[in-house]
């Protein structure tokens, strides 16, 4: 149950994050998605980096909490596919395309640089924590 309740606090956190970033950052659906790219490229660098340097000593509702909860609700690839549709309907199919591969890129990029960092010793600080 914790773990549950761990999801659904750290979904709807990262929902109203996602929300909130993404109406700070407005486009049209003609224009490039930069809100969507900035929201899963980050998403990936700190999923990376959890995975890397607390998964291993954190409390299974902790990794529930943060990663499909928070991160999870963070990061949508449901948006990506929205943005690439609308773009191509829109007859920006190169806009789409550019689009597409800046978040394969990037998105793949900022978690290989997340995991590492996280991998890091002298990065952070370990913490144990009893599950």
């Amino acid at each position: 149950m914790r773990n549950v309740l761990a999801v659904f606090i750290g979904g709807a956190l990262g929902t109203a994050l996602r929300l909130g970033l993404d109406a700070t950052v407005v486009h049209h659906d003609d224009q490039f998605p930069l809100s969507t790219l900035l929201i899963n490229v980050t998403g990936s660098f700190l999923l990376a980096l959890l995975v890397s340097r607390l998964w291993p000593i954190a409390p299974g509702w902790v990794r529930a909490g943060l990663g499909p909860g928070l991160l999870g609700g963070f990061t949508t690839f449901s948006a990506v596919m929205v943005s690439m549709v609308t773009l191509a309907a829109s007859n920006q199919i190169v806009l789409a395309l550019g689009y597409l591969g800046a978040t394969l890129v990037l998105g793949f990029g900022a978690a290989a640089l997340g995991f590492l960092l996280g991998l890091r010793r002298d990065a952070a600080p370990t913490i144990e924590v009893d599950e």
